[in-house]
């Protein structure tokens, strides 16, 4: 079955190349004005528990590009490697796919902008962990509660 990417998916896309760009446009703007040594571990009340070298920042970006590789190659991969959890039968199969693939999507620009916005608190020295850890989480989680049970409608 041929899937076709729809402006939803082209729209997610952009958003988060543009992203991506963006971040790197930041640190580059940024860098020289980066103290030597930057936060790199916060505790869950915020305070610092280890400060490393301003290269530390660059992890979340390039974590945050893989991510967004990987599963950009998972949603173009072979419909048969996909686990729907659902049976899939002729009736349900555009609707059960493009269920997963909006999952996928929605799912891929959270994690792509979670890091991005972990790299922007990381570079102000501004970490509110616990709060941006629940919204972060309860955002990537709702959304897939609320894609799991669209598929079980779906099915």
């Amino acid at each position: 079955m041929k899937r076709k990417d729809n402006i939803f998916d082209i729209s997610i896309n952009i958003i988060c190349l543009i992203q991506l760009v963006g971040i790197v446009l930041y640190l580059i703007v940024i860098w020289n004005s980066l103290p030597d040594q930057i936060p790199g571990h916060y505790g869950l009340d915020g305070s610092v528990t280890r400060y490393d070298g301003k290269g530390i920042i660059l992890i979340e970006p390039v974590f945050a590009g893989i991510m967004y590789v990987v599963m950009l190659l998972a949603e173009r991969s072979p419909l048969s490697w996909w686990n729907t959890g659902v049976t899939v039968m002729e009736e349900n199969k555009f609707r059960v796919y493009r269920i997963l693939k909006d999952l996928m999507a929605v799912t891929k620009l959270l994690i792509v902008a979670g890091f991005i916005c972990i790299t922007i608190m990381q570079s102000l020295s501004q970490i509110r962990l616990g709060l941006f850890l629940f919204v972060w989480f309860f955002l990537l989680f709702g959304s897939i509660i609320y894609y799991i049970i669209r598929l079980i409608k779906a099915k």
